[in-house]
């Protein structure tokens, strides 16, 4: 592989995944009116338990954005390696042909000069 640390920066972008899922969870839950205040303050601590809510949405999408480039570098290399291998598939086939060429015209000359005798 040309990246050798692609497979661990995958398992920590992973982890930031899910870490970052578990916090937005739990953020999830419905901001709870305090009934000693009065309505305009809960309508503040509810908008900002909406932008904590959006911040963690967005570093989530952050992170799903990073992990999904990642894993296309990571695929990129697969298909590259897979290219490689079809090539090196070709040429053992095309010298393994070869051989049973020369081989089989070996074996005609020889079985030719031993019917002459």
């Amino acid at each position: 592989m040309t990246e050798v640390g692609a497979g661990m920066v995958i398992f920590e972008l992973r982890k930031q995944i899910q870490k970052i899922t578990l916090e937005l969870n739990e953020l999830d839950g419905a901001s709870p009116d305090i009934p000693e205040l009065i309505k305009s303050t809960n309508l503040l601590r509810s908008n900002d338990h909406l932008i904590e809510i959006n911040q963690q949405r967005s570093k989530l999408i952050s992170a799903y954005e990073q992990y999904s480039k990642e894993l296309e570098k990571v695929l990129a290399i697969v298909f590259d390696i897979q290219k490689d291998l079809k090539e090196i598939l070709k040429t053992q086939t095309s010298l393994l042909s070869e051989n049973n060429t020369k081989k089989t015209r070996t074996k005609k000359k020889t079985s030719k000069k031993q019917t002459k005798k």
